[in-house]
């Protein structure tokens, strides 16, 4: 996948509709910037955002991502797939997110329990095993989100996505 290409086209796309980057974004509900990654080949739109675009602009997502129009547009059931995916992927997004705030939520918490331990020189009342839980899940949680967040965290989620389509298209094949 040409990157650069897909860019290219998308960008014909946008000025075929008359359509300034600052219009398209306020459009789909993201930022000129992220268009215009879009259209340097820097980056590429989420599938839903692809969905949107190939709305839009009456072309199929397949010669979006190809980077150029074809004779043939994509079938309708190709279409209605290309949703559900979209779908599942903002689901996914999601519940990621929602674990997240979770994780982070349970981190302030114990984050506030040690702080008040200290600020209330609790340290001698309190079980040691106490503390040292209380100190040891935050720095746990801590670990988990820099871990999630990374780039490692990133690679991760994308191994296991491509490991349950493997195990999904498996089991269809039955």
């Amino acid at each position: 996948m040409n990157q650069q290409k897909i860019g290219a086209f998308m960008r014909e796309l946008r000025l075929d509709k008359g359509l300034t980057q600052e219009q398209l974004a306020e459009r789909l509900g993201v930022s000129n910037r992220s268009v215009s990654r879009w259209e340097n080949g820097n980056n590429l739109p989420d599938l839903s955002l692809l969905l949107e675009l190939a709305r839009l602009y009456g072309v199929g997502v397949d010669e979006i991502l190809d980077g150029n129009r074809k004779e043939t547009h994509m079938d309708e059931q190709t279409a209605e797939a290309i949703e559900k995916v979209a779908d599942y992927a903002n689901e996914e997004k999601a519940r990621f997110k929602k674990t997240l705030r979770g994780l982070l939520i349970l981190s302030l918490i114990m984050s506030f329990a040690t702080v008040f331990i200290g600020v209330f020189e609790l340290e001698g009342r309190l079980p040691s095993f106490l503390i040292g839980f209380s100190n040891g899940v935050n720095l746990g949680i801590f670990i988990l989100l820099l871990v999630l967040l990374s780039a490692a965290g990133t690679k991760f989620r994308a191994a296991k996505l491509k490991l349950l389509n493997k195990i999904k298209g498996k089991g269809d094949s039955k």
